[in-house]
C-alpha cells in the first residue's frame, strides 16, 4: 500500500474530526446562547456548576479538536475526544436510543472510534507528532490504551464527581409510576 496515500488518509480523517469537535466548541463560546446558554442547558441537566462546566466543554473541545486535528500528542487529544462523547452520550443521548437521527448517541460513538483509531494508527507523517519525533515514541497499544482507556476513564470519573440529574418530573412520562394500580 502506498505510504502516501495512508498518509493523506489519516490526515483527512484527524483533520476533519478535529476541525468538527473544535468547532462544536467554539459555538458553545461565540454562536447561539453561548456561553451563558450552555451554563442553563447543562444546570438542566445535572450538570454544576453549569457555567465551569459549559467553560470546560468548550475549552476542551477547542483544544482536543484542534491537536487532533494537526496531530499533536494524538494518543491524549483522542483521549479528550473520547472523554466528551462519554459525558455527551450519558448526559444527552443515552435515554434516546442509538440512532442520531432520534437524538441517539450513534454520532458520539463515531466521534470517540475516530479518535481512536487515529490514535491507534498513528497521526501519519503529515503531522505535529510526526515532526516532533513525538510519533516515534509511540505504538499502537500506546495509542489505543491512551485514547479508549484513558478516555473512557476520564469521561467516567467526571459524570461520577460531577453529575447529579435531576429528579424526574412527576407530570412528565419519565416520572410516571406505571406499576402500580390506578
Amino acid at each position: 500500500m502506498d505510504a502516501g496515500a495512508v498518509d493523506l488518509g489519516i490526515l483527512l480523517l484527524r483533520a476533519g474530526t478535529g476541525v468538527t469537535v473544535a468547532a462544536h466548541g467554539y459555538g458553545k463560546f461565540f454562536t447561539g446562547g453561548r456561553i451563558a446558554g450552555t451554563a442553563r442547558w447543562f444546570e438542566s441537566m445535572g450538570m454544576r456548576p453549569g457555567r465551569v462546566h459549559a467553560v470546560v466543554a468548550a475549552s476542551t473541545e477547542v483544544g482536543a479538536g484542534l491537536a487532533l486535528a494537526v496531530g499533536l500528542l494524538t494518543p491524549v487529544a483522542g483521549a479528550a475526544v473520547v472523554a466528551l462523547m462519554v459525558v455527551a452520550a450519558w448526559t444527552v443521548h443515552r435515554r434516546k436510543g442509538f440512532f442520531i437521527v432520534k437524538s441517539g448517541w450513534e454520532y458520539n460513538l463515531v466521534l470517540a472510534l475516530i479518535a481512536v483509531s487515529v490514535a491507534t494508527a498513528g497521526p501519519g507523517r503529515w503531522s505535529l507528532d510526526h515532526a516532533l519525533a513525538i510519533a516515534d515514541t509511540l505504538d499502537a497499544t500506546i495509542g489505543l490504551a491512551l485514547a479508549a482507556g484513558g478516555g473512557l476513564a476520564a469521561g467516567t470519573a467526571y459524570l461520577a464527581v460531577f453529575y447529579r440529574p435531576p429528579p424526574p418530573d412527576p407530570m412528565t412520562a419519565e416520572g410516571l409510576d406505571t406499576t402500580s394500580p390506578s
